[in-house]
Order: structure tokens, then C-alpha cells, then sequence
């Protein structure tokens, strides 16, 4: 269980593979336009993550050492296929607006990451679920700068919900002649945006440690 909550922690927050890593960047600003389209592609990567850990974890005692990394990438290419194809076959209009970013998940540099740091030394279990957890970290980071940038960008919510939910239409939070703030649903306003984020996150880990070093001192014996 303790391996567990540490790689949960890690997927999460400590080792974030966008916030901390710095990892699949190019998706992110791209797709990130719309909480729905940044969802979308999000788990998407998700599903790509946990089987690839899944299928290097479990063939790994068969894969040369020297081969590893062609070999990874075609299984990930497999499995990103057929999630392209599902995405097409099932959710056309979505699989229009991703474009090239849902087969360019071979690519992204997290999920390849993942399967040679970690699947490809450990158990199918936790190799498995360390390619979930580090997904689910990847999806909260990228639907928080999506909903960001549509809200502040068109001053709406879940825009293009239709796609995935036909009949459900999305949420205008702001009034309906608010002009929008183009800068936003553009790619300088997700760095902008992604900057902010990761200052947060370092700003929360300083008070973090300022604290943990404060109870530190706290309990330590006078001498």
C-alpha cells in the first residue's frame, strides 16, 4: 500500500509530468483550447498510459535490452491505433477537432517515458497502475488550463459538449455579449496561463517544506 500511495503522490503532484516534468507540451498548449477537447485528449492519454505499462510490464522478460525503446514504440503505436480509431468511429466530431494530436500520443514523450523508467523494471500491477495515476495527473493539469483559458478566453464551460453528449449543451458562465479575451484560446495565452500554474505549484511546495521545516525545529531538543 505504500508503494501505491507513492506512486500516487508522485502521478499526481510530486513528479506531475506536466507541472513538475515538463513533459507533453505540445498537446497541451494545442488542445487546451476547450475543457472538453483538453478532457478528451487527456483520457484518451490515460487509456494509452495504463495499457502500455500493462503490455511492457508484462512482455518485458522477452524484450531485448538493445531493441527496448523500437519495441515500446510499436506497442504504443498499436495501442494509440486503435484508440484513434475508436475515437473516429465513435466520436467523429471530437476526433475532427484533435486532428493529428490523438495519433501524435505515440510521440508524447510521457507515455514513452513512463514505460522505460518504470513498466519496464517493475510488476504488471503497479506498472499499471503507475501508468493510470501519471495519466490522471496529466488529465487534472490540462482540463484545469483548458476550463481556464474557455472561461476567461469565450466566458464558457464545457463548449463542444455536444460532440461526446449530443442534446447537452454547454455553460455560458459570463454574459452572453461578453467579447471574449482572444489571447486566451490563442497559444500565447496557455503559456501564460501554464506558467501561472506552475508558479502555484512551487509556491505551494515552499510553504509546504517552510512548514515542515518549522515543526522540524519545533521538536528538536534544546541541547
Amino acid at each position: 500500500m505504500s508503494a501505491y500511495r507513492d506512486i500516487t503522490h508522485n502521478g499526481l503532484w510530486k513528479q506531475n509530468a506536466i507541472l513538475a516534468q515538463l513533459l507533453g507540451l505540445c498537446p497541451l498548449l494545442a488542445v487546451s483550447t476547450t475543457l472538453v477537447n483538453a478532457v478528451s485528449l487527456g483520457l484518451a492519454t490515460i487509456l494509452v498510459m495504463g495499457l502500455a505499462n500493462f503490455s511492457v510490464a508484462l512482455l518485458r522478460g522477452l524484450i531485448p535490452y538493445e531493441i527496448r525503446i523500437p519495441v515500446f514504440v510499436l506497442i504504443i503505436a498499436a495501442l494509440v491505433t486503435v484508440v484513434d480509431l475508436a475515437f473516429n468511429a465513435f466520436f467523429h466530431d471530437l476526433y475532427l477537432v484533435l486532428g493529428i494530436f490523438i495519433p501524435l500520443i505515440v510521440t508524447n514523450c510521457i507515455v514513452l517515458a513512463r514505460v522505460e523508467a518504470f513498466a519496464a523494471k517493475n510488476p504488471v500491477g503497479v506498472s499499471t497502475y503507475d501508468g493510470m495515476v501519471m495519466g490522471v495527473g496529466f488529465v487534472w493539469v490540462i482540463g484545469l488550463l483548458g476550463a481556464l483559458r474557455e472561461f476567461i478566453g469565450q466566458g464558457t464551460l464545457f463548449a463542444g459538449i455536444e460532440m461526446i453528449i449530443p442534446g447537452v449543451s454547454h455553460w455560458q458562465i459570463l454574459p452572453a455579449d461578453y467579447p471574449g479575451f482572444l489571447i486566451m484560446i490563442l497559444p500565447p495565452g496557455a503559456f501564460f496561463v501554464l506558467g501561472l500554474m506552475i508558479a502555484g505549484r512551487n509556491w505551494l511546495d515552499h510553504r509546504a517544506n517552510e512548514r515542515a521545516r518549522a515543526r522540524l525545529l519545533t521538536h528538536q531538543p534544546a541541547i
